[in-house]
């Protein structure tokens, strides 16, 4: 099984990546890599790329954009996802860019305005399989109508509903994947939340020790450790630059 359509990559925004980098490869017991002669830093795990860490530039502090987390897809032709999705009210947000020997990429904002970013590697993508501890293991999106943003994700991704759970007044929480396989989840938001956004989950070994280093160095954790449904552990965190993430660990 290949990873098309399943999520392949993850780029850190931050304000101060050298501080980003102490941070996560303390969490996440990542590595890092240099990419060619760029100031574009790679996550590593086991020594193979996983994401990447990048300065927050003017550009973006002037258009009020904050540090944050932002997925990759992966799929077959960037320049005919980006077309489909603009005739499903989508937005581009970074035109598709193409670099000789590593690919193609370009991020959209989701009719409900969640950015995702869509990529299409220029090599064989990588097998897909479960998720290992240090891997990013779940996706989620808080959204302001999961229902119509599971119909753009189901045309532009053929991502298909694994099942629904009622969380009470929290509302249904819809989960998503392909061939049986659980990619993620989506629900509506409640106003006290920010905007539509996508949550990338790191899995490891144990959440709650990894909750309170996550406190010593100076992130928050703001919702958590708790057990979710089906015994895995969960929780979600701002890292000291503001960026939200959430840790996964299985049960």
């Amino acid at each position: 099984m290949h990873s098309h359509r399943q999520f392949v990559w993850h780029d850190l925004i931050a304000v101060d990546p050298e501080g980003a980098k102490s941070f996560y490869t303390q969490i996440a017991q990542w590595g890092t890599q240099r990419w060619d002669d760029s100031h574009y830093e790679m996550w590593t795990r086991e020594s193979v790329p996983l994401g990447g860490v990048e300065s927050l530039s003017d550009r973006m502090k002037v258009n009020g954009v904050k540090p944050h987390w932002l997925p990759y897809v992966c799929v077959y032709d960037v320049d005919e996802t980006v077309r489909l999705s603009s005739t499903l009210g989508a937005r581009l947000v970074v035109p598709p860019k193409e670099i000789a020997s590593i690919g193609c990429w370009a991020v959209i904002a989701d009719p409900q305005g969640a950015n995702i970013g869509v990529y299409e590697p220029a090599g064989e993508p990588p097998h897909a399989g479960e998720p290992k501890v240090g891997e990013f293991s779940w996706h989620e999106l808080a959204t302001s109508d999961y229902k119509a943003a599971a119909e753009f994700y189901r045309e532009i991704f053929k991502w298909e509903t694994i099942g629904d759970y009622d969380m009470g007044e929290m509302g249904m929480y819809h989960m998503f994947g392909q061939r049986g396989v659980t990619y993620g989840g989506m629900f509506n938001r409640s106003p006290d939340m920010p905007s539509p956004s996508w949550l990338s989950y790191i899995r490891v070994p144990d959440v709650k020790p990894v909750a309170e280093k996550v406190a010593q160095l100076g992130g928050t954790i703001f919702n958590g450790p708790m057990e979710v449904p089906g015994g895995d552990w969960v929780a979600q965190l701002s890292d000291p630059q503001g960026a939200l993430v959430a840790l996964h660990a299985k049960k």
